[in-house]
C-alpha cells in the first residue's frame, strides 16, 4: 500500500536559547494504520514517514540518503525499508543504513501516543 501524505499545521515554540523548536504534531489516530502501513506527514517543512510495525510506531525522514528519493513507498521487510529506486536498506526503528548504495543513516524522530493520536516532533534543532 502506498503512503498517505498529509500536512498538519505545525506548532512552534522557543527553547531556552530563543531558537524555534517544534511541538508535538498529531499525525494520525493510533488505530488507522495496520501493521506494515505508513503515512507521510509534513513536520516543520520536513516529510516524515510514520510506520507501524508489530503495534509500535516509528518515524523517520522520508528521504533516501543515497539520492534524496522518498523512501516511504519502498518495500517493507520486517523492520527494514527498501528504497524503491536503488535498493538501499534502512532500519525503520533507528534509521540506520543496512546496505548500499546508501552509506548515511536517515534521521529519526520521537513518536508518542497521546489521547489516541500518534504524535511526532522534529527534535533535531532543540
Amino acid at each position: 500500500m502506498g503512503a498517505i501524505k498529509i500536512a498538519p499545521t505545525p506548532i512552534l515554540k522557543h527553547n531556552d536559547n530563543g531558537k524555534k523548536m517544534s511541538d508535538w504534531i498529531d499525525a494520525v489516530d493510533e488505530n488507522v494504520l495496520a501493521n506494515g502501513e505508513n503515512i507521510v506527514i509534513d513536520v516543520d517543512g520536513t516529510d516524515v514517514a510514520i510506520f507501524k510495525i508489530d503495534g509500535q510506531f516509528y518515524a523517520l525522514e522520508d528521504v533516501c540518503t543515497h539520492d534524496g528519493a522518498e523512501i516511504a513507498s519502498g518495500r517493507l521487510e520486517g523492520d527494514e525499508i527498501i528504497c524503491p529506486r536503488h535498493g538501499a536498506r534502512f532500519c525503520v526503528k533507528t534509521g540506520a543504513v543496512k546496505s548500499p548504495p546508501a552509506y548515511e543513516n536517515i534521521d529519526c524522530f520521537p513518536v508518542r501516543i497521546e489521547n489516541g493520536k500518534v504524535q511526532v516532533r522534529d527534535n533535531r534543532w532543540d
